[in-house]
């Protein structure tokens, strides 16, 4: 049998240069604008071009490898993608936070993140770890009273168990600066604070070299309301500062560098997320380029993600599982070094043992099953990634080179610019989601409008949008809350003995077009929480009118095509009025020459796809007495 020879599928198809492409599109496009129309304007303040190709790449600083030790290299420093595991531990009773680790770590976690904050002891640190093999499992602190004591406690127990700490992984969440913006002060002084990092890293160099001391906690700055470009400048910027200071103690920043990690969100935009964790490793490389460090280790920056709190909702909250799967998939994609998949639920209660559960198996049906570890660094050379890359580095380093000519993180956040910038980025998210820009499913586009979740909320935390207050101080927030405030409150109208709200969709006419506004009219109103009684279709006005004054129905909107509004609109409307009903009389759509028409015949409303949806609910809840 001869040997079969191998041959390029493709060898017999012409390339198709760029300039083709381009001239399809625009003939495509039958003389609409093709910036306008295909290119995609980011949050992050950059476009995104409909299409890349091979020629993208070129003159790319970055291209190949965001790992790499110096920019112009292509040596990767990771050859694999075996992230770990990380199940984070809320509670403060050492006795359940230890239950729920050893069970995490025998149900697959391979790292833990645990609350310290009752560790004052030796003892209670033997309790905390019983049963946890440190050698096999990454122990990360986020919560403690005082960190040297922890890393003193967790160093006895080491010698207790008769092993050294050169083999254990983890970390301690020491980080200031983020105190300062969640609390709105510094604990004790920066002075104290620098001199207590000093000490913990001495303390780690001695006796646990695996040990991460100083965490940057950029996943604050997205759960606030950041971009992705202002988060990793901000991440950037903090540890610049912890850098600076410790090297102005004497202290060399290869002894700082390997110590220091990040931990940043990972929210819903999926390739971006990717393209922000590939950028973080560059421009660490280049900051610390800057630093003048010799051991290759300081250029190998440590990242923990963490899927996002702020795009959570409390209404149709298995969605969240989707939106959890998607945000831990880019994570891995963009070789994060370990990750937290935190549960759907937790925006409403305590997690439970399910919910934990699935959150688990989240990371582990990626690794297991999908196989996601396997492959280092998969999005290296994908012309969009790695143009999107680029981008985010790019706008990152600039924000960033302007906070440092400024005078510096701590700076910045005494001055409020880094809460002005934050502040200003949230109020465009809500403002996208109040007019639909932004697509939250279950909540302000396709929801159930007779989903109840209000007896299902358990937490302490403030379930309404959390802003900013005085001075530097900043919180995490929801882009959901406002939406879940109005359904909340509806809910609660009902639960008072009042009835609930209806809308009557009074369809007729163009099939077509009475379905779709009839499905627009009951998403805009279910996202309130009303009920909505849909209809197949009125032959006459009248019997329609008949229909509606039998239901009750509080609202009434009128469904059907702009061509025949003129005549149909005026008829329906003054049968209404003159029947005495009180009901609101609302126009699914807007015919600019027919507002004043319309409302003299008795319209009150017109609902479109620019209204603000969320004003608007908030109107109809004030019309209906919610509150």
């Amino acid at each position: 049998m001869d040997h079969i020879k191998p041959t390029k599928l493709f060898s017999e198809f012409p390339p198709v240069s760029t300039e083709a492409w381009e001239e399809k599109i625009i003939a495509d496009l039958k003389g609409a604008d093709y910036h306008k129309k295909l290119f995609w304007k980011t949050d992050e303040g950059f476009e995104v071009k409909p299409y890349y190709r091979a020629e993208d790449l070129d003159g790319l600083e970055f291209a190949g490898s965001p790992h790499s030790g110096t920019l112009n290299t292509s040596e990767s420093l990771y050859q694999t993608n075996e992230w770990k595991v990380r199940q984070d531990i809320d509670s403060v009773n050492i006795p359940v936070i230890n239950t729920l680790a050893t069970d995490a770590v025998a149900k697959g976690a391979t790292a833990l993140g645990l609350n310290a904050n009752l560790v004052t002891s030796r003892q209670l640190m033997g309790e905390l770890l019983a049963g946890i093999d440190l050698h096999q499992t990454a122990v990360n602190f986020t919560s403690a009273a005082s960190y040297p004591l922890v890393l003193e406690f967790l160093v006895y127990e080491l010698t207790q168990r008769e092993t050294g700490g050169s083999k254990i992984k983890g970390s301690v969440n020491f980080d200031p600066l983020s105190y300062l913006l969640l609390h709105g002060n510094l604990y004790i002084s920066w002075e104290n604070n620098m001199d207590e990092a000093a000490y913990l890293l001495n303390i780690a160099r001695q006796h646990l070299p695996g040990f991460k001391i100083i965490t940057v906690n950029g996943h604050y700055f997205q759960d606030a309301g950041s971009s992705l470009v202002q988060e990793l400048a901000f991440s950037l910027a903090s540890a610049c500062e912890y850098l600076s200071c410790l090297t102005d103690k004497g202290i060399s920043v290869d002894d700082i560098a390997p110590y220091v990690q990040f931990s940043l969100g990972v929210g819903p935009n999926y390739f971006m997320e990717i393209a922000k964790l590939r950028a973080a490793r560059i421009l660490w490389s280049r900051m610390i380029e800057q630093f003048r460090a010799k051991d290759e280790k300081s250029f190998s920056l440590f990242i923990h993600s963490t899927t996002a709190l702020w795009n959570k909702s409390i209404y149709d909250p298995y969605v969240n599982m989707l939106r959890t799967t998607t945000e831990s998939m880019a994570a891995v994609l963009g070789n994060s070094d370990s990750v937290t998949t935190l549960p759907f639920d937790i925006s409403f209660r305590e997690p439970d043992e399910i919910s934990r559960r699935i959150a688990r198996n989240q990371q582990l049906v990626l690794k297991e099953e999908s196989y996601l570890d396997q492959v280092s660094d998969p999005a290296a050379g994908s012309y969009y990634i790695e143009n999107l890359t680029y981008s985010i580095a790019s706008h990152a380093w600039d924000l960033f080179r302007d906070i440092e000519s400024k005078g510096g993180m701590l700076e910045c956040i005494g001055s409020g610019f880094i809460r002005g910038e934050i502040e200003r980025s949230k109020n465009q998210k809500v403002l996208d989601i109040a007019n639909r820009k932004m697509i939250m499913l279950g909540t302000n586009q396709y929801p159930n409008p007779l989903e109840t979740m209000y007896a299902s909320i358990h937490t302490s935390k403030d379930i309404v949008e959390a802003g900013f207050s005085e001075g530097v101080k900043l919180q995490p927030f929801r882009i959901t809350a406002g939406f879940e405030e109005i359904r909340l409150a509806t809910e609660q109208f009902v639960n008072q003995g009042n009835k609930r709200p209806s809308v009557f969709l009074f369809t007729m006419g163009n099939l077509a077009m009475l379905r779709a506004r009839a499905g627009f009219a009951a998403n805009f109103f279910g996202c309130a929480g009303y009920e909505i009684i849909d209809n197949p279709g009125f032959q006459t006005a009248g019997e329609g009118v008949q229909a509606f004054l039998s239901s009750g129905a509080e609202i009434v909107v009128i469904c059907s095509s702009d061509e025949e509004y003129p005549a149909i609109v005026p008829e329906i409307a003054g049968s209404i009025k003159s029947s005495g009903s009180q009901a609101t009389v609302v126009v699914a759509g807007f015919l600019k020459d027919y507002v004043e028409p319309f409302k003299a015949a008795g319209i009150d409303d017109f609902i479109h796809m620019r209204c603000n949806l969320l004003d608007t609910l908030k109107e109809y809840q004030h019309k209906l007495g919610i509150k």
